[in-house]
């Protein structure tokens, strides 16, 4: 079956894709073991000049690659270009820093010395997601390459038009052929892939399902694996807070890429002595979102990326609204052309109820009442995932309390859950495990070499 490129906006094909066939596939994975034995040798220079030349061009046709993002799912063009932008300083970031980051570490031995040393660990394979096409791509390619590893891209099959173009983009830059690969592949050619010999490691962002599938497969293979999966972050707000500033951020934390973010604020957890106020003023920026085209400057929200996903959140919502949810605004699929959900916020919820219990991947925000700050905090961990969290208050005790409570791999104080080059990047619980990004994630795929010299 083709691999199809789709336009949420009006649910027309604009391209189609061959699967690589078996042939392809070998040629592929034979040239990454090949081009890896040469270019784990490459010095750190060499690999920085690449990733700066990468940088450069992804600067210089950054409206040309953003419209593509636009095109394929949905977000908005103004954070097609941020997010373009973003790589470019990923890749300019881990090109300054890559070799401080994996420098030899001396060790106080009682006799002798020692050492620690990272080496690059072999081809590694990204399956990746749709929602974030080109950064959560870079996000792994840009150490991964630093490091001295090669690259092979299973991206999500309604993007194949980003995946190509990035590949095409660093054979430019500079990158040596095979450093950097892409797998035109079904999701059920993954397992196969994992369990070939030349590939040495498995990084994935996607669905619980979809980790626990690759991650079986790995385990079988003794192969590393790296794990992004979903998230339903808590979105802490105490009356200590500014919070028009909190109410405001609070829309934009959910409705960031359409609402399709894993680190997307999800359940807003407010204080009652502030209840009423956060939360009128988020139902009234919600209602007024301006959803439509996204090419359009003025739209705020564009379309989920695929009718499935409309259609589930769709489901998600009614499903809650059927065991007692109250809809303060939208609740509906947006009638016409193309794949809109109206911006809606839910309250009275409950557990069992889906949104309650799951992740909602599109713009809905769900509202809780908090007794005090352990009440909150209570709530916050009333979930089996953990990736991001914010809290908002200006108070330095409630501030520890909270930060110490949660249990996340990032808790952002009075601002909104982002990721950055600088800081580890991952969850626990059924968020995943490992991190990307920051000097942790550089070194997930690396061997670690303990060194003795007498």
């Amino acid at each position: 079956m083709p691999i199809a490129s789709v336009n949420p906006a009006t649910g027309r094909t604009d391209r189609t894709f061959e699967p690589h066939d078996d042939a392809e596939i070998e040629a592929r994975l034979a040239l990454a073991a090949e081009a890896f034995e040469s270019y784990r040798a490459t010095s750190f220079d060499e690999r920085a000049r690449w990733a700066v030349a990468a940088a450069e061009l992804l600067e210089g046709e950054l409206p040309v690659l953003a419209r593509i993002l636009t095109m394929e799912m949905g977000k908005t063009f103004a954070a097609a270009k941020g997010e373009v932008a973003k790589c470019a300083a990923a890749f300019r970031y881990y090109a300054a820093h890559a070799e401080a980051m994996l420098a030899e570490e001396p060790v106080v031995l009682d006799s002798g010395t020692g050492a620690v040393r990272y080496e690059p660990t072999g081809p590694v394979l990204a399956v990746m997601p749709w929602n974030f096409p080109l950064w959560q791509v870079v996000r792994f390619a840009a150490p991964a390459l630093m490091a001295g590893n090669v690259g092979l891209l299973k991206h999500a099959s309604n993007v194949p038009q980003t995946a190509l173009a990035l590949e095409e983009l660093l054979v430019r830059a500079g990158f040596p052929q095979g450093a950097f690969q892409v797998l035109l592949v079904p999701s059920t050619a993954v397992a196969g892939i994992v369990a070939d010999d030349r590939v040495r490691a498995v990084t994935l962002t996607g669905s619980e399902a979809a980790g626990r599938s690759v991650a079986e497969a790995a385990g079988r293979a003794l192969k590393k694996t790296v794990l992004e999966l979903g998230g339903s972050d808590p979105f802490v707000v105490l009356p200590s807070a500014d919070l028009a500033r909190a109410a405001t951020v609070a829309v934009e934390a959910r409705v960031q890429n359409n609402g399709q973010s894993c680190i997307a604020a999800k359940r807003f957890i407010v204080h009652q002595d502030c209840y009423d106020e956060v939360v009128d003023a988020m139902v009234a920026a919600m209602a007024a979102l301006t959803v439509g085209d996204p090419m359009d400057p003025g739209t705020e929200v564009g379309p989920l990326a695929t009718a499935a996903g409309r259609d589930e959140v769709a489901a998600q919502v009614a499903d809650a609204r059927a065991k007692g949810a109250t809809v303060l605004c939208g609740g509906a699929a947006i009638p016409g052309e193309g794949w809109f959900y109206a911006p809606t916020v839910l309250s009275d919820l409950s557990p069992g109820m889906r949104v309650h219990d799951e992740e909602v991947f599109g713009p809905v925000a769900l509202v809780y009442r908090a007794h005090d700050v352990a009440d909150a905090v209570r709530i916050a961990n009333d979930t089996g995932f953990g990736l991001g969290a914010s809290v908002w208050t200006t108070d330095p005790v409630e501030q520890e309390v909270v930060v110490a409570g949660l249990r996340a791999g990032m808790v952002f104080v009075n601002a909104m859950v982002v990721s950055m080059p600088e800081l580890p990047f991952g969850g626990v619980k059924r968020s995943g495990y490992g991190r990307e990004l920051s000097h942790q994630g550089i070194r997930e795929f690396c061997d670690v070499k303990a060194i003795r010299r007498a």
